[in-house]
């Protein structure tokens, strides 16, 4: 864990969120600064900056992000409706926090690329 990632913090207790989902590796709770009626991001308990520094070791982590992501959908009501999953990778791709996370977005009929 990092104490400067808001994100460690906020799976540590230590900042508040509205949290959806925790177990002993991934954590999901409500983005604060949602882009439609649903959006949660589910994150790794380990701190991994970027989803380019993950390694063999992480697969687990990484398998069970897909799976609370799918369960998240389903407990928000858009699993059926659609939802989309987003990773942002690095500057380039406008990742502003460095913990690996996943969006989790719907509960509207989404545009491409974003909406």
């Amino acid at each position: 864990m990092s104490s400067s990632c808001i994100f460690c913090r906020i799976i540590q207790g230590e900042a508040p969120a509205q949290m959806v989902y925790q177990d002993e590796l991934v954590s999901a709770f409500r983005d604060i600064r949602p882009v439609a009626p649903v959006h949660v991001l589910v994150v790794p308990n380990k701190h991994i900056a970027a989803l380019s520094e993950v390694t063999e070791e992480d697969q687990a982590i990484l398998g069970r992000m897909l799976l609370v992501a799918r369960r998240v959908a389903e407990q928000e009501g858009i699993a059926q409706s659609g939802f989309r999953l987003i990773v942002n990778n690095g500057p380039d791709a406008n990742q502003i926090v460095y913990h690996l996370h996943l969006h989790v977005i719907g509960g509207h009929r989404l545009r491409f690329p974003m909406g």
